[in-house]
């Protein structure tokens, strides 16, 4: 049902129209690498960078990606986004219903 290898792309606007976006690459249904951009504002801005590396080797799927986004973002100041925000694009890459 859900593409297990390849590149997938996702991107959305949240609430108060900022955009975030998503690049991934997967191998069965395991993210390799990702990188996450957009317009919202992370501090420190290279916490951004520790998001990813540890998303790499990450099963994708929402259980997994709440494991590691949710104490994450514990530390870290969010504004223009949310957590919930990060693991919406990364799950609507991986159906392609963007």
């Amino acid at each position: 049902m859900y593409p297990e290898n390849g590149i997938l792309k996702g991107e959305m606007k949240v609430a108060g129209g900022k955009l975030i976006k998503c690049r991934m690459t997967v191998r069965t249904g395991i993210i390799v690498n990702i990188k996450l951009s957009g317009d919202f504002f992370m501090h420190p801005e290279e916490k951004i960078d520790e998001l990813e590396e540890k998303l790499a080797g990450c099963p994708l799927d929402e259980k997994h990606l709440r494991n590691i986004c949710s104490p994450f973002f514990e530390g870290v100041e969010l504004i223009g986004a949310t957590p919930e925000d990060f693991i919406a694009v990364m799950l609507k890459a991986h159906r392609r219903d963007n």
